[in-house]
């Protein structure tokens, strides 16, 4: 680097970058988002360049060089002002490159990450995770232990939990009863029960709130449940005195991005205390739920020129200010002008949960797509084994792989059954200890799903509303 300038001698050629965004930009694997913002690498070879140029990039010189500037962006200026300094010092001298190589030594541990993720800035974890395969971000990930509780204790090792979505397009509550009972009974549901409403107005979440609150406080269900309505929704409903368990929001990795969703780092906070204030959590108080996704920003015009990775990673800046309970990204929900196969999907998921757990975050995932991506089930059930041996937190299941509200294809309750026949992961011990109750877990730890457990279930919630 001289003079501002990035540059590096490959194949004969000298290749020049004129800012710290364009190196990360071209630095990305190939992604369709990227193209369509003019960002991408115009050829392999400048790709393997940027990586070189990269590589050598001392890791204080993104403390050094905010690719938002600082005095017009507050997500910018929540990162560097947040920035642990002695967490940060073991890295300080420290290159890109030797990152990557101190990541992937097996004595590098969950303790020794758990030491230094406050010291890591957003944008240091997207830089070193381009230099990286899929399967170093495996490796890495799974070496990354984060524990979050409310009702019960997510991401503790050996355990895989999971979001039962029953989303109804007229958010029918039989049609949400029927899907809320079919998750339980496959075992689904001990990350949260969480519907997206398909009218976001606060008296058609009261309702929501209220039948699932009811239905878990009659038969002592050990999870939290949701609303996913806009924040300043919830708000109004803690206001009003609701039984909040978690306040849900979408963010992005920019003050204007996040303006686009209707939020700012003060109403989050504002929200965020207000859950805190219910005391409603009885292991732990992570009351937060966010939602992210590569694209975001860039959908919005809010990615300042800088590539949608590198942004996605910023977003969860902003999550782990806020200890939530729960983060995931969407990976493939905004579409293949983000993402444009399964192939993109697959590396992207990998890459936010790398960069989500290395920063300390509960990372979770919705493995993903819409129908007009040039992906299908087969690779959903790549990324999901992949997540799961990577140490994933959570996956979101809704019913039979398709989500009828939000018009989108997910995994399924079912997906959820072959993860833990597959691999023995578990659900959170609290849940799991519930479900052993009602009858639904074999003597071997499996989910007897449509076996006897299911039918006692059924019967004990006849009557109420919920089984009618």
């Amino acid at each position: 680097m001289m003079g501002g300038a990035y540059h590096c001698d490959f194949g004969g050629e000298r290749h020049r970058f004129g800012s710290l965004a364009h190196v990360m930009a071209c630095a990305t694997p190939t992604r369709s988002g990227d193209a369509l913002a003019g960002l991408a690498a115009d050829s392999a070879a400048q790709r393997v360049a940027a990586r070189a140029v990269l590589a050598d990039l001392p890791l204080r010189h993104f403390l050094d060089v905010a690719l938002v500037p600082y005095e017009s962006d507050e997500v910018t200026r929540l990162i560097i002002d947040s920035h642990d300094a002695i967490a940060f010092a073991p890295l300080s001298a420290m290159t890109v490159g030797d990152l990557r190589d101190w990541l992937l030594r097996p004595e590098t541990d969950s303790v020794a990450l758990a030491q230094v993720a406050p010291g890591l800035i957003p944008e240091m974890v997207a830089a070193v995770s381009k230099l990286m395969r899929n399967q170093d971000l495996i490796i890495v990930a799974q070496k990354v232990r984060v524990v979050t509780a409310f009702r019960n204790t997510i991401g503790l090792a050996g355990r895989l939990s999971t979001r039962l979505q029953p989303n109804h397009p007229a958010d029918d509550p039989r049609g949400i009863a029927a899907a809320v009972l079919d998750g339980l009974i496959h075992g689904v549901g001990d990350a949260v029960i969480g519907i997206n409403p398909a009218t976001d107005s606060v008296p058609g979440a009261l309702r929501l709130i209220a039948m699932l609150d009811d239905l878990r406080e009659r038969y002592a269900i050990p999870t939290q449940t949701c609303v996913l309505t806009h924040v300043t929704n919830s708000l109004e409903i803690i206001a009003r005195g609701a039984p909040v368990d978690l306040v849900f929001q979408s963010i992005a990795g920019s003050e204007a991005a996040n303006r686009g969703f209707g939020i700012d780092l003060a109403v989050l906070r504002a929200a965020h205390d207000a859950a805190l204030s219910l005391g409603r959590g009885t292991v732990g108080q992570n009351v937060m739920y966010f939602e992210t996704g590569q694209g975001a920003a860039l959908s919005a015009d809010a990615h300042h020129g800088i590539d949608q990775q590198t942004m996605e990673a910023r977003a969860y800046g902003v999550a782990r200010a806020f200890d939530p309970l729960l983060v995931n990204t969407v990976v493939g929900f905004i579409g293949p002008e983000y993402l444009y196969d399964g192939k993109e999907i697959i590396r992207a998921a990998l890459e936010d949960h790398f960069c989500g757990k290395l920063l300390g975050l509960p990372m979770g995932c919705d493995a993903c797509y819409t129908n007009h991506a040039e992906a299908d089930q087969d690779d959903m059930d790549t990324l999901m084994t992949l997540l799961t041996v990577a140490g994933c937190s959570f996956l979101i299941c809704v019913p039979g792989n398709d989500d009828v509200m939000l018009s989108y294809q997910s995994l399924s309750y079912h997906d959820a059954l072959a993860l833990r026949a597959m691999l023995g992961v578990r659900a959170a011990p609290e849940f799991e200890g519930w479900l052993d109750a009602m009858g639904l877990i074999a003597p071997d730890g499996s989910i007897r799903a449509l076996a006897d457990g299911a039918a006692g279930l059924v019967h004990r919630l006849n009557g109420t509303g919920i089984a009618a």
